[in-house]
C-alpha cells in the first residue's frame, strides 16, 4: 500500500488516523458494478418503514438549511484522507422534515444501484453526519457518489453510502449488501471492524 500513491501517517497524526490505515495522496474511487448516472431532476430521496411515509425532490432538499463540512474519510480498504470538504445538509436538519415512529432503532440506507447498507440510529442521527452535494467546491462527481451520498465520518466509508436515494427505518437490525457480504456491521474504524466474524482473515 504505501509508495507513491500512498504513505504512512506521522505519530503527529495518532490521533485522527485510525490503526491499520494509509493516507492517500488523492481521492481513490471504489466502487461495486457500474456507477448509476443520476440527474438532478429525476433524482429522489424516499423515506419508508417506521417513519411516516415521504419523497424529497432536489429542489426540497437545496431548499433545506445548507452547511459546509470538513471531515477525515476512512475507506476500510486501509486507505484515508484528511480535511475532506463538502457542501450538504445535516443528517439533524433533514429528519427535521420527516415524523420517525419511536420504534425505530435501524435504518437501510438504499441507493441507486441497488446498493444498501445498514446504520443503527444511534449511529445515523449525529450531528456531524451529512447528506452531500459538493465536494471540494464542485458538485459531487458520479463516481464519489453524485448527485448526492451520505457521508458517515466516524464509521468506515461504505457507510458512507453512494447515490443515496432511500431512507428505510426499521424496528430491528438488517444488514446491507457489504454486511451480507463479509463486512462489519457497524464498521468502526478505530476498532478496526472491518469484516465480520465469520468471515475474518
Amino acid at each position: 500500500m504505501p509508495g507513491k500513491f500512498f504513505h504512512k501517517p506521522g505519530p503527529e497524526l495518532r490521533d485522527r488516523v485510525p490503526p491499520g490505515q494509509h493516507l492517500t495522496n488523492g481521492f481513490p474511487v471504489l466502487t461495486y458494478g457500474d456507477t448509476p448516472q443520476v440527474s438532478t431532476t429525476d433524482w429522489r430521496l424516499k423515506v419508508w418503514g417506521l417513519a411516516t411515509e415521504v419523497s424529497f425532490t432536489w429542489q426540497d432538499v437545496m431548499a433545506m438549511p445548507q452547511s459546509e463540512f470538513t471531515a477525515d474519510f476512512h475507506c476500510v480498504t486501509t486507505w484515508s484522507k484528511l480535511d475532506v470538504q463538502w457542501t450538504g445538509i445535516k443528517v439533524i436538519d433533514l429528519m427535521r422534515q420527516i415524523d420517525l415512529d419511536p420504534q425505530a432503532k435501524h435504518v437501510m440506507a438504499h441507493c441507486y444501484g441497488d446498493y444498501t447498507t445498514n446504520i443503527s440510529i444511534d449511529d445515523f442521527l449525529r450531528e456531524e453526519n451529512f447528506f452531500a452535494h459538493t465536494l471540494f467546491g464542485e458538485p459531487l462527481p458520479a463516481d464519489h457518489g453524485g448527485p448526492m451520498r451520505l457521508v458517515v465520518p466516524h464509521l468506515y466509508a461504505w457507510k458512507s453510502a453512494k447515490w443515496i436515494n432511500g431512507l428505510e427505518f426499521l424496528g430491528q437490525e438488517e444488514l446491507g449488501f457489504w454486511e451480507r457480504n463479509g463486512y462489519h456491521r457497524r464498521g468502526e474504524p478505530w476498532a478496526e471492524e472491518r469484516y465480520s466474524s465469520r468471515f475474518a482473515f
